[in-house]
């Protein structure tokens, strides 16, 4: 970790301590927000942001051809990813909301630099990612993860602009607050335990959180396939997980644009979800099921061919 990007390291650090603080917040102040207590969302973002900067920091020390591009890239990661969640917890502790929040100027001013932040991580995270895909590895199985995950990254955080758009009804009556999480119903309703998911509607975070969090689950699972001797196999099944990964996400999404809950899916949902399962599982087995090659440890087979001269034998012994 010597070789890591320091500036994301330290932005990891201080985003875990902000983490506990937080935590703490939760614990100690009964304030709510939405039916939701203020500390959860920054306790939140904490999280996922030093997960997320954790991530990068080892990503670029893998560029060997412009490491100076990736060294300044990362550095506008670090900063923008603790921006953003200072603002949040900055708003949390004043007991109001973060996003979509236009009800004064103080609160509209902010919330316009948040945007402003994201459009800055979103770029700086798009050409990190391709300075990234751009290097050669030693381990294919390694390098096809990381472009899964880092393209499926990229979708989860722009599937975030989705949550800016006003809906229907702000648009029909301006209110003080423009964009929403849920689909079909209000944000601040009933919600799954800390991550506050709608479970009477649709919500964009989930397709949000799992599409951006692919960087971390698809290189994890080529650490996994490291001991797999056929590495044609681990490459396979390294590419159904990545597809079905992109299928999951693409679920999520239809989903939640339909104003269906998470955990309660209709009948289409639960089909396509099915679908997805058995090809999957189809092409993990069929990944499995590879034609066998030759290794040191099991030599092929002495092929027939023509015979090689031997040494003359004298007409006395050949007639004995």
């Amino acid at each position: 970790m010597l070789r890591w990007h320091r500036p994301l390291l330290l932005c990891s650090g201080l985003l875990a301590v902000l983490a506990l603080a937080c935590l703490g917040g939760l614990l100690l102040d009964d304030r709510t927000l939405d039916g939701v207590p203020v500390w959860a969302k920054p306790l939140k973002f904490a999280v996922s942001f030093a997960v997320y900067t954790l991530t990068w920091a080892w990503l670029l020390s893998l560029l060997r051809r412009t490491p100076r591009g990736g060294r300044r890239l990362g550095t506008v990661l670090a900063a923008a990813s603790a921006f953003e969640t200072a603002l949040i917890t900055f708003q949390a502790a004043r007991g109001t909301r973060s996003h979509f929040n236009v009800a004064t100027e103080a609160d509209t001013a902010i919330y316009t630099l948040m945007g402003a932040t994201a459009t800055v991580l979103m770029a700086a995270n798009m050409f990190a990612a391709l300075l990234v895909l751009r290097e050669r590895r030693a381990d294919p199985v390694a390098t096809r993860a990381l472009r899964w995950g880092l393209a499926l990254s990229a979708a989860g955080i722009a599937l975030g602009y989705l949550m800016v758009l006003p809906t229907p009804q702000q648009l029909a009556d301006p209110a003080a607050v423009i964009g929403a999480h849920g689909v079909g119903v209000p944000d601040g309703g009933p919600g799954l335990p800390l991550l506050g998911w709608s479970t009477t509607g649709g919500d964009l975070r989930v397709p949000h959180f799992v599409g951006m969090h692919a960087v971390q689950v698809l290189p994890l699972l080529a650490l996994a396939l490291s001991p797999l001797r056929d590495r044609g196999a681990a490459l396979r099944l390294v590419t159904a997980a990545g597809a079905g990964y992109a299928g999951l996400l693409a679920l999520v999404t239809w989903q939640a644009l339909r104003g269906q809950p998470l955990l309660r899916p209709d009948g289409a949902t639960l089909t396509a979800a099915a679908l997805l399962l058995v090809a999957v599982t189809a092409g993990a087995l069929s990944a499995r099921r590879s034609p066998h090659h030759p290794t040191p440890e099991h030599p092929a087979p002495d092929r027939p061919g023509p015979a090689r001269p031997g040494p003359a034998v004298p007409a006395e012994t050949e007639a004995r």
